[in-house]
């Protein structure tokens, strides 16, 4: 039986889904070099046919994109598993693959036949009405551009080299967080454990069960172990009494991957700190030569060119304007927590304190105590109620079905639009050693349609790093965690309900990356709503809604310390873009950029000593790259598109309103990239965004 292609009656043949229970790192790299070898064939015909050749533009298009289509689907199912369930077979099997997979991007982009293909096709095209097609070519004519096409053949073989160690590197810093964050494992004492909820203590306690059996010989002084899986790390950041304990894992979590690290793993038998700081300066100034040659004056140039921004000074005004409203507040935030501290015994407030003394202080404000609400956010719960909400919203179902998965955490749902089949989504969502941490949608296979008419719909992995069950109940999850799934369930609805057919612009591929947050941030709205909020909760062993008083202190504490987390992503955006801008070669330079950034709109000022930016995946080994501002960039369209929703309210009585949802449904998600972001915002609103519905969504109006 074929793998990559699960054959199950039960399972519409469109899903064309892959059978994870036979999939292998051999079958995947066998199955996308025979790929390869079929593509560069065609490639080779083309070239050698010249002027001669006798399809159209369309059908060599068309058939070059199912080859490469080809290459890209077992591609895509080795990138998910060796981010989901890494091991040494398939970390080997990647990393191997991955320059032939550099390779053919660039040979595809250098091809001069194929540009040639793509010219006469849109020019085929100009009086046409297929406006998602014409969209597809000029798309694919930049990144022709953007590939090196119009440089010299010396010069393309550079690029090519380029792109190919990047490529490399990226991944090399991924494996370096992922080995420096297992390495780290910390025994507790009896003391050490004061003030962590039941909750963190059973995570604490199921780290402590894999350590012993690791380390059957090691005598422990209890039966819990700190990890910095994130889910650990914060029960104890937020809850643990022992203030040199939030120390020590501060300085752990946030020095990962560096050479201030003072935990020590094993990489091939070589002890190593995983330091990821030469690599940094590495990719930077291979991402500068990269711009130089496309004729850019730095990175940030090549970042904005696909975007809807215009230039840096374009985002660095946006940004620098959004820190001046939030500072006043952020500043008065800290000056709340450093009060508050003093009543907790704490006179200087230090980063590890944070969280500890929020919790404490959002409490006392709010009467709001986060691990008294986690109960009532079972994941059964939030599931179904976020999907009533999706379906009140967009009249789209999902509906569980057997399939094989890659880890027994993870289910398969077919998602349908009334009686039609639009897609499928697999959801894993627990944090386990051997899984990248953060939570993501990767869009693993877009709606298109093949050459030969053959209609393959939308499948993507909703990924996340939730608590896991313990004690035989359900995960139960924190407001923040329920945000992160509304969160990542609205980049799966862009990239579901597409009624697009051509890949390139199907869902979220061609959309703008400063707007592709859109539909994500948007989501998050409906974790917030009082109706939205009943939907999603219910006791884990009473059944019980959330109690009103809970309810309305969580709505209450909604902007709590707002200013502060927005100046926190302005401050990584702002280093992003500096970075990027500036022509830095070394780590010190990296250093140096990020503390003048903390200079001009940071308020909480970390150690000298940490090194964020050694794990900051998002710009080193993600598609973020002189990008970042795209969170903020895209939380004032989401903030407006949700306004809209709000002024609807008094005459419908909800912002869960089909009407209106139905008008972002046909406007946005189903739109994708086959316009530009402008267009489908305009389309839905009726006007351009403003910036008004993110400083109230804020509180950021009046001090």
């Amino acid at each position: 039986m074929d793998a990559l292609t699960l054959k199950n009656n039960n399972l519409d043949s469109r899903l064309h889904l892959i059978d994870f229970d036979k999939v292998t790192p051999d079958i995947l790299t066998n199955a996308i070099l025979a790929a390869l070898d079929d593509a560069y064939a065609y490639l080779d015909d083309i070239q050698s046919q010249g002027d001669k050749i006798s399809s159209s533009p369309q059908h060599i298009v068309s058939t070059m994109d199912d080859l490469s289509l080809a290459v890209y689907r077992p591609f895509g199912v080795l990138s998910h598993l060796n981010s989901v369930v890494s091991s040494d077979d398939i970390r080997r099997a990647y990393l191997d693959i991955l320059p032939k997979i550099s390779a053919f991007k660039v040979r595809i982009g250098q091809s001069a036949a194929l540009i040639d293909i793509y010219e006469m096709l849109l020019k085929e095209l100009q009086d046409s009405d297929d406006l998602a097609r014409i969209r597809a070519t000029k798309l694919s004519l930049q990144n022709f551009w953007l590939s090196g096409i119009h440089l010299p053949d010396a010069k393309k073989t550079q690029f090519a080299d380029i792109v190919n160690h990047l490529s490399l590197l990226s991944a090399e810093f991924s494996d370096n967080i992922l080995d420096s964050t297992a390495a780290f494992a910390l025994p507790l004492t009896k003391e050490q454990l004061d003030g962590i909820p039941p909750s963190g203590l059973a995570l604490l306690k199921s780290a402590g069960d894999a350590y012993r059996q690791k380390h059957p010989n090691t005598a422990l002084p209890t039966d819990y172990v700190a990890t910095l899986d994130v889910p650990m790390y914060l029960a104890v950041m937020q809850y643990a009494t022992d203030r040199h304990l939030r120390e020590t894992l501060y300085h752990a979590y946030n020095t990962r991957a560096s050479d201030q690290a003072t935990f020590d793993g094993e990489k091939d038998g070589v002890p190593t700190k995983f330091d990821n700081s030469d690599i940094m300066a590495r990719i930077l100034t291979l991402r500068t030569q990269q711009a130089k040659l496309l004729g850019f004056k730095d990175y940030t140039e090549v970042s904005l060119a696909t975007k809807m921004a215009d230039s840096c000074d374009e985002v660095e005004a946006f940004l620098l304007n959004l820190a001046n409203k939030a500072r006043p507040f952020a500043l008065k935030d800290l000056d709340e927590v450093r009060e508050f501290g003093k009543t907790l015994g704490i006179y200087d407030v230090q980063p590890w304190d944070v969280p500890f003394i929020s919790e404490k202080l959002q409490n006392a404000k709010y009467s709001l105590d986060s691990e008294a609400i986690r109960p009532y956010f079972p994941v059964p719960v939030v599931l179904d109620g976020m999907f009533k909400i999706i379906h009140e919203l967009f009249g789209v179902q999902f509906v569980a079905k057997d399939a094989p998965v890659w880890h027994q955490d993870a289910q398969f749902y077919e998602v349908h639009d009334k009686d039609d089949l639009i897609g499928g989504v697999y959801i894993d969502l627990y944090a386990r050693r051997g899984k990248s941490g953060g939570a993501w949608l990767d869009d693993f296979q877009n709606r298109h349609q093949r050459l030969d008419g053959t209609q393959i719909l939308p499948v993507g992995f909703v990924v996340g790093n939730f608590s896991p069950a313990v004690d035989g109940k359900p995960s139960l999850l924190t407001h923040d965690e329920v945000l992160t799934l509304f969160h990542e369930f609205g980049h799966a609805l862009h990239h579901l309900l597409t009624q697009v057919n051509i890949a390139d612009v199907s869902g979220i591929s061609g959309v703008e990356w400063d707007a592709v947050e859109l539909p994500s941030q948007f989501m998050e709205n409906f974790a917030w709503d009082k109706a939205g909020i009943a939907k999603i909760s219910r006791h884990v062993e009473t059944g019980k809604p959330l109690p009103d008083d809970k309810l309305e202190a969580m709505l209450a504490a909604k902007n709590f310390q707002s200013a502060l987390q927005t100046l926190r992503q302005i401050e990584f955006a702002l280093f992003d873009l500096r970075i990027h801008a500036d022509a830095i070669t070394t780590f010190d330079e990296i250093l140096a950029t990020l503390e003048q950034v903390r200079d001009e709109v940071a308020v909480i000022r970390p150690p000298r000593d940490g090194r964020f930016a050694n794990s900051f995946s998002h710009i080193f080994a993600g598609d973020y790259a002189a990008g970042y501002y795209s969170y903020k960039w895209a939380e004032l369209l989401s903030a407006d598109a949700f306004g809209i929703f709000e002024e609807a309210k008094n005459d419908f009585g909800s912002v869960i309103n089909p009407t209106i949802g139905n008008r972002f449904k046909r406007a946005i998600l189903q739109k994708g990239g086959s316009r530009t972001a402008k267009e489908n915002f305009y389309d839905f609103a009726g006007r351009q965004a403003t910036i008004d519905a993110l400083l109230r969504h804020n509180g950021f109006e009046d001090l």
